[in-house]
């Protein structure tokens, strides 16, 4: 693994929101719009998550599992690579790039156990068809770096580091997983938009320490910008999710397991 951000595939393979808010053509004729796009990635996001905490993986595992499967469909429909199955393939690759080696028989045993819908139901030759799949969709760069290294060390240097702050922001970062964040931007400068809207919510004031790190803030504190890139536009939407899923207790439309209004399975089996 490359040990230098700025010369990792990575980062010479960071995109534009445009080029990840693309639908497959695919996909579109089978009618599936931008915002249903959006809400499959974010239930697949909670699908690995979910799936993770069963097989007891580290939260960077998680992470990089997210992470291909974002990448995977900026490349690839959701039509011909089942997220039902792309989603566990991901997690089975992530576990075994971050050396923390899940078995596939035994994703296969959680995934019954979670869920009795047969669509869901795939066997551990699946999986491992997938995984090579998705090798292939990567183009075998699987190099992901995560904010949560240069989280702790920005805490530590503005001094924030006591356990309230490393909690929230630490969940913030977690997150904007369920987001496109981390195939467009840095992840130091996601670590830096969590700790500022972790630092609003607290109540501490930041503006010198960001100031000598050269971040410029607007006067309605809606953009940070380091060397004219602008992530808190982005971030702020990390912010709103936080605010609805772990303050309010509330779930965004679609997400939860029990919720009519929106079905997503039948966009791709149409």
């Amino acid at each position: 693994m490359a040990a230098n951000f700025w010369t990792s595939s990575h980062y010479t393979h960071l995109l534009v929101q445009e080029d990840v808010d693309k639908v497959n053509p695919v996909d579109k004729e089978k009618g599936v719009t931008l915002e249903d796009f959006k809400l499959i990635k974010m239930h697949m996001s909670n699908y690995i998550l979910k799936l993770a905490q069963q097989v007891k993986v580290r939260q960077r595992v998680v992470a990089t599992a997210v992470t291909y499967m974002r990448r995977v469909y900026t490349r690839m429909s959701m039509t011909e690579y089942d997220p039902r199955l792309v989603a566990p393939a991901c997690l089975y690759l992530a576990s075994k790039a971050e050396e923390s080696t899940v078995q596939a028989r035994l994703l296969v045993f959680y995934i019954k156990k979670l869920y009795a819908d047969d669509k869901y139901r795939y066997e551990i030759k699946d999986i491992l068809e997938m995984e090579m799949k998705i090798l292939e969709a990567l183009k075998y760069y699987l190099v992901v770096f995560h904010p949560y290294r240069s989280l702790s060390g920005f805490l530590q240097d503005a001094g924030l580091n006591d356990l309230s702050m490393t909690q929230l922001t630490w969940g913030l970062v977690n997150d904007t997983y369920k987001m496109d964040l981390m195939l467009v931007h840095p992840p130091h400068l996601i670590a830096l938009a969590c700790i500022y809207i972790a630092s609003v919510l607290r109540e501490k004031d930041t503006t010198v320490w960001y100031e000598e790190l050269r971040v410029d803030m607007n006067v309605n504190y809606s953009l940070i910008s380091i060397d004219g890139v602008a992530i808190l536009d982005s971030a702020g939407i990390a912010y709103a999710f936080a605010a609805k899923n772990r303050y309010q207790k509330q779930e965004l439309i679609g997400l939860g397991e029990s919720s009519p209004s929106y079905s997503w399975c039948s966009l791709l089996t149409n």
